[in-house]
């Protein structure tokens, strides 16, 4: 079963139309910047790419602040987990 979450697309660390590529760049990124954070590769909303985005950026009702966010989140289908 697909897992979907949700991010602000503006809070994407890479945006990449190979997959293997979007690993590869989301390993390097987590090993060198954040190795203590879980980095997602997550199928993009278009279907059509993949996007990067740290697991604790994922929009959820618990942390939600502004009634604003809402309109810019977008679903995304997690792919990797690293």
């Amino acid at each position: 079963m697909d897992e979907i979450v949700f991010f602000n697309p503006g809070d994407s660390i890479g945006n990449f139309h190979d997959h293997n590529e979007a690993v590869k760049t989301a390993q390097i990124y987590k090993q060198k910047q954040e190795a203590d954070k879980k980095v997602l590769v997550v199928h993009g909303a278009n279907n059509q790419s993949f996007d990067i985005f740290l697991a604790d950026d994922a929009i959820t009702h618990s942390n939600e602040t502004n009634t604003d966010s809402k309109s810019n989140e977008k679903p995304y289908r997690v792919s990797d987990k690293l």
